[in-house]
């Protein structure tokens, strides 16, 4: 099995599968400078704390928690939209189409007047990413060759905190956050020309019964290619996709589609994503990212806040980074546990200290600070590109579409709630036991991925799908 998943193909093969996933990359970056757009904004807006003279809006701590937590509420509404539209127009049409709400966004938020503009901007910036992550993650998984596809998946998280860092560095640059988001949207209009040049996916051409066009399409993705040398894996891709690449009408299919996601082969891979999007947040900055200002001054931070949340952006593209590098090697079964394991350990340490370590404050304001950090370079450097690697590989071909487009959706549903609550539930059990809970609560999540996380690395799309048969 390990001899017909090697394609060897070649240098070229690379090149053209990276190319074809560049748009996808920059709708990553776009990804990222939408997600850090509300910590720029509320920290120019909250209480008047702009530095501009010229800025008269300004907005309250609560219409900055709902500014902060929409960009997660409406999501879903996105993915819904991407459901219905990505099995029609197929991925490279919908990666194109989500340009357009994000452009729009930032065009409203530089407009802004009054709060309901920034509510509108951040339900719009809701809606694009929504509607970006299926199509951009289901691409990337079906144009990539099994080797290459663990890494190349990754990589995208890679990309994601570039886009953080792009915005926050402008913002530094310019001071003034307006320009900063008229800036920006240079991106969505350059990732809007670069997608008209990637081909279309295999996978998704062979579903439409277009197979001599997926078959062109495959050795165009693999460096132009023989016919002789793709065929094995053309073949593999229809074994993948029999169940929909019939020539006769799909209205039966569709209904099919729906009532596989009942299917044993489909929950248990469903239940496993969800558990995996739950302990992601739970140590990634994602839902904690509006309030990383007030947790790092209530750390004592030793050192200047924004460019510790800088330095914290740059750690998790060194996290990607290295699950890029390692991941064909430890497998993602092994990063996953170690991270989760150390992530949670720095949790319950950083509790503990906060609680019964509370007079020597400069040692223990640096301890605090590098544990946290530890905890953002696994958690979001390495958990999070796992997680959406995990998403484009474990369903089965005949509802990969709608059951993807459902586990982002709660995924950003999750995400809404522990953004929009967090305040709340860290007055409530206090805010250093919140992280002694959390650790321990990861200890159980340790346990659950040991016996029912099976490894994906370097195995075909059908050979996954075997596992949760």
């Amino acid at each position: 099995m390990e001899e017909r998943n090697n394609y060897k193909y070649g240098i070229k093969s690379t090149l053209a599968q990276c190319w074809a996933i560049s748009g996808a990359w920059l709708l990553q970056i776009e990804l990222g400078i939408q997600v850090i757009t509300s910590t720029i904004v509320i920290g120019a807006l909250e209480n008047n704390a702009s530095i501009d003279k010229n800025e008269f809006l300004t907005i309250t701590s609560e219409e900055a928690s709902w500014f902060g937590s929409l960009s997660h509420l409406f999501t879903p509404l996105g993915t819904v939209f991407s459901s219905l539209l990505l099995d029609r127009l197929g991925h490279k049409k919908c990666m194109i189409l989500t340009n357009i709400p994000c452009l729009v966004a930032q065009i409203i938020l530089y407009f802004a007047k009054n709060v309901e503009m920034l509510y509108a901007s951040s339900t719009l910036m809701a809606l694009s990413i929504g509607f970006l992550n299926a199509p951009s993650l289901g691409y990337t998984g079906e144009v990539c060759e099994p080797k290459l596809r663990g890494t190349l998946t990754s990589s995208m998280n890679i990309f994601y905190y570039m886009g953080t860092i792009i915005l926050t560095m402008m913002n530094s640059i310019t001071k003034q956050w307006r320009l900063t988001m008229i800036v920006s949207t240079v991106f969505p209009i350059f990732t809007i020309i670069i997608l008209f040049t990637a081909p279309d996916s295999p996978m998704w051409l062979l579903a439409k019964g277009k197979h001599s066009k997926a078959h062109r399409n495959l050795r165009r993705l693999r460096g132009k290619a023989s016919n002789e040398k793709c065929e094995n894996e053309f073949q593999e891709m229809i074994k993948y996709n029999v169940p929909s690449n019939s020539d006769k009408p799909n209205h039966k299919k569709n209904i099919n589609a729906w009532k596989q996601l009942f299917a044993p082969q489909v929950l248990r891979p469903f239940r496993l994503m969800m558990l995996y999007f739950f302990f992601k947040n739970l140590f990634s900055v994602l839902p904690i990212l509006p309030y990383l200002v007030s947790i790092l001054k209530k750390f004592g931070t030793p050192v200047n806040i924004e460019w510790t949340i800088s330095f914290s952006m740059s750690l998790c593209i060194v996290g990607s980074v290295l699950a890029v590098v390692v991941v064909r090697t430890l497998g993602k079964r092994f990063l996953t546990l170690f991270s989760l394991s150390v992530c949670s350990v720095c949790y319950i340490i950083i509790g503990l200290i906060g609680v019964y370590w509370t007079n020597a404050k400069p040692i223990t304001s640096w301890i605090v600070l590098i544990l946290f950090l530890t905890n953002i370079l696994l958690g979001s450097g390495v958990l999070t590109p796992i997680a959406w690697t995990l998403v484009t590989e474990i369903f089965p071909a005949k509802c990969k579409n709608i059951a993807s487009n459902i586990c982002t959706a709660l995924f950003f549903v999750m995400t809404f709630f522990m953004t929009k609550y967090y305040p709340d539930y860290s007055n409530l059990v206090e805010f250093y036991n919140g992280f002694t809970i959390n650790g321990i609560v990861g200890l159980f999540g340790c346990i659950y991925f040991y016996f029912y996380l099976p490894e994906t690395e370097n195995k075909t799309l059908q050979e996954i799908s075997e596992f949760f048969e």
